[in-house]
């Protein structure tokens, strides 16, 4: 089972991106699962959301405490949350910056694989707003193949409807643009 935790702010898109993953994967035939972790939170509050995807049915029902994977939707989190606590030692961080990977690595004194993107500057490029959860979806893939991107689409194109284009494009923009350092 692949286990992934998403970190962001109230209305950044945490949630939207775990359900839009999960429904990828449901579309591919996996098992997928997505939900929320938050109290009475407010805009901009720092939130935290869970994604799993499985060939077979998922039991568990519980919070996400080591991750496979983190995804970081702001890169302000990264200074008030300890975002890789409980990553797995082969785990994967993929986070939303206008830095380097090895700036970030050693800032944070990272040890795991890390995958950066600059979604805040394709997001408002793309979208004309600083909302990055299509844009961190398309780092989360370039990152690990954790469901074939065209599987995204459709759910992207259900869930925005008209503005669909827009976020499908920073989708694909932020795919090729992250860095890994692996």
């Amino acid at each position: 089972m692949l286990e992934i935790r998403l970190h962001g702010r109230g209305g950044q898109g945490a949630v939207t991106s775990a359900e839009l993953l999960a429904q990828a994967a449901i579309k591919e035939g996996k098992y997928g699962q997505a939900f929320p972790s938050f109290g009475p939170e407010r805009r901009g509050a720092p939130v935290v959301a869970f994604c799993r995807i499985d060939e077979k049915q998922i039991k568990i029902r519980s919070n996400i405490n080591e991750p496979d994977i983190v995804l970081v939707l702001d890169p302000s989190i990264l200074r008030i949350v300890d975002v890789a606590a409980g990553l797995k030692g082969d785990g994967i961080l993929v986070t939303n910056t206008k830095h380097k990977a090895d700036e970030i690595r050693k800032e944070l004194n990272l040890k795991c694989k890390l995958a950066v993107v600059n979604a805040n500057g394709i997001a408002r490029e793309e979208l004309g707003l600083p909302i990055t959860n299509t844009t961190m979806l398309g780092a989360l893939l370039k990152a690990k193949a954790v469901v074939s991107p065209d599987s995204l689409i459709e759910p992207l194109r259900e869930r925005f409807g008209r503005i669909a284009e827009k976020n499908i494009r920073a989708f694909k923009r932020a795919f090729k643009e992250t860095e890994l350092a692996f």
